[in-house]
């Protein structure tokens, strides 16, 4: 089942078109990251599926409700970590997730036990009487989370929950994604961390100027700019008299010398690297480092859409 789907979306702005005719769909289960530069139309498209902003066309519908007609019943399935802290400074801890659960319709028992559990879920069950004026930076990004997710949403938007923090604390966010998604949250995440989409997501789409230009998995991204990797292995002695080795070994597309170094061009579906180590020390060479390159998610997005994903 698809827990999001957008289809024929359309955003305009005056003359200017921030989503441009999106379709795309994020399956019941997965932890979906949605990559975009500024200004390429991720944060409108988030904040149509939110009901933040009206659409000038298309069609959402979350959990195969379509949200024009079933408004309340997409925003009780929904929750959002928004990129800008949405807590109160100085409201208890424990009274900032009771008040955005209370939204919701949630009372009494089922209230306080909600909170409770949001506060455990995110390691501040201890700071429950305690101010956000008073948490760290990775602190008030969890308390934010708590804050979405005390309703127990189906889907949960995460719009870059980890920026600004030190790395224990993004450590700690990263394992709770996968928590929540293990307990049956749907997730669409989004960061400038490239590594951090990488690790996380199942399924990877990046949109640039109100498109989606890309949507797969991170193999298939990359499939789709290269089927090759580089091996660059710097010898003691020169490196001609051992491309003959290379060559003929398997997945090996070229393999030049400039001195004592030599790079190999191969199949990024085939793990020769071992191999080919292997057959240069056979051959009584010296080797004094490796660097293997191979393509990644920022390879894929800087390909794309000719910038960085800050720009």
């Amino acid at each position: 089942m698809n827990v999001l789907e957008i289809r024929g979306l359309t955003k305009k702005f005056g003359d200017f078109i921030a989503v441009d005719n999106m379709s795309l769909s994020v399956r019941e289960g997965e932890i979906f990251g949605f990559l975009g530069s500024n200004g390429a139309g991720k944060s409108t498209t988030i904040n149509l599926v939110a009901s933040l902003l009206r659409p000038t066309s298309g069609e959402i519908r979350i959990l195969e409700k379509d949200i024009s007609k079933h408004n309340r019943f997409a925003k009780m399935n929904l929750g959002i970590v928004p990129q800008d802290l949405a807590i109160y400074q100085d409201m208890t801890a424990y009274e900032n997730v009771k008040f955005f659960a209370g939204l919701y319709g949630l009372r009494g028992a089922e209230l306080k036990e909600r909170v409770e559990e949001a506060l455990r879920f995110v390691g501040l069950e201890d700071k429950a009487k305690s101010f956000p004026k008073n948490f760290s930076g990775g602190m008030k990004r969890r308390l934010n989370i708590a804050c979405a997710i005390a309703h127990r949403p189906k889907l949960i938007i995460m719009d870059e929950p980890t920026v600004g923090i030190d790395p224990q604390s993004r450590n700690y966010i990263l394992t709770s994604v996968r928590k929540l998604n293990e307990m049956g949250c749907t997730i669409i995440y989004t960061s400038h961390y490239m590594e951090e989409v990488e690790e996380i997501c199942s399924r990877i789409a990046i949109i640039d100027h109100g498109k989606i230009i890309a949507d797969g998995t991170k193999e298939q991204l990359i499939a789709t700019i290269t089927d090759m990797k580089e091996v660059r292995i710097e010898l003691k002695q020169d490196g001609e008299a051992f491309l003959g080795l290379i060559r003929r070994l398997p997945g090996v597309r070229t393999a030049t010398a400039h001195e004592s170094e030599i790079r190999i061009h191969s199949d990024l579906s085939v793990d020769n690297l071992s191999g080919i180590l292997k057959q240069l020390i056979n051959g009584g060479a010296v080797i004094r480092s490796v660097e293997e390159q191979e393509p990644n998610l920022e390879t894929v997005f800087l390909t794309l859409t000719g910038r960085n994903l800050r720009d």
